[in-house]
């Protein structure tokens, strides 16, 4: 698809208008005629961390990556985990390459490989995902209901989940006062 938003972030305008994604930023994982899916960045599933999911299903888990956050990915397939991680890791045909340096695995190879010596330099775990049916997306961004902004590593895989949603903005030159309808944005 030539207009494909796959390995682009979306981020939800103030005034977005469905709670579950206000000041969400999306990293887009596929995108086409059919449907579209991608994975929220921004928020931490609260009490959840790594190590418990790796505990849960009989994985050991480094300590220097025990209490990183599990990330609420989107409302759908709550139960599926998606590991967005750099391109030092991939499991063939079940990595899916989303933008340079970026790639998604949602089978238990990268689990594995996080808790063992093969782990990707940078990664987070998010449970569920985004999806849209055949020109659902396509409606919304008619509706002004997203941004639409270039990937960045450290807005995705860093920690500041809290700030993410204002540094996606910025990164298109915009500041949030600029936004109508930002009076409840995050600075």
């Amino acid at each position: 698809m030539a207009n494909s938003l796959a390995g682009k972030l979306l981020v939800a305008m103030p005034a977005i208008g469905d709670p579950r994604f206000a000041h969400a930023v999306i990293l887009m994982c596929s995108h086409d005629e059919e449907h579209a899916m991608g994975v929220v960045i921004n928020r931490p599933k609260e009490e959840l961390t790594l190590s418990e999911v790796m505990e849960h299903l009989g994985l050991p888990t480094k300590n220097e990556i025990a209490l990183n956050a599990v990330l609420d990915g989107g409302p759908v397939a709550q139960d599926r985990g998606y590991v967005l991680h750099s391109d030092d890791f991939t499991a063939g045909e079940a990595t899916q390459e989303i933008a340079p340096g970026i790639r998604l695995t949602a089978t238990r190879d990268v689990l594995e490989a996080m808790s063992g010596k093969n782990a990707p330099h940078d990664f987070v775990l998010a449970l569920g995902c985004a999806g849209w049916g055949a020109g659902q997306l396509e409606n919304e961004l008619k509706h002004n209901a997203w941004l639409i902004v270039d990937p960045d590593k450290a807005i995705i895989f860093d920690e500041e989940h809290e700030a993410k949603w204002t540094r996606a903005i910025r990164a298109l030159g915009f500041d949030l006062s600029q936004l109508i309808g930002s009076e409840g944005g995050r600075a």
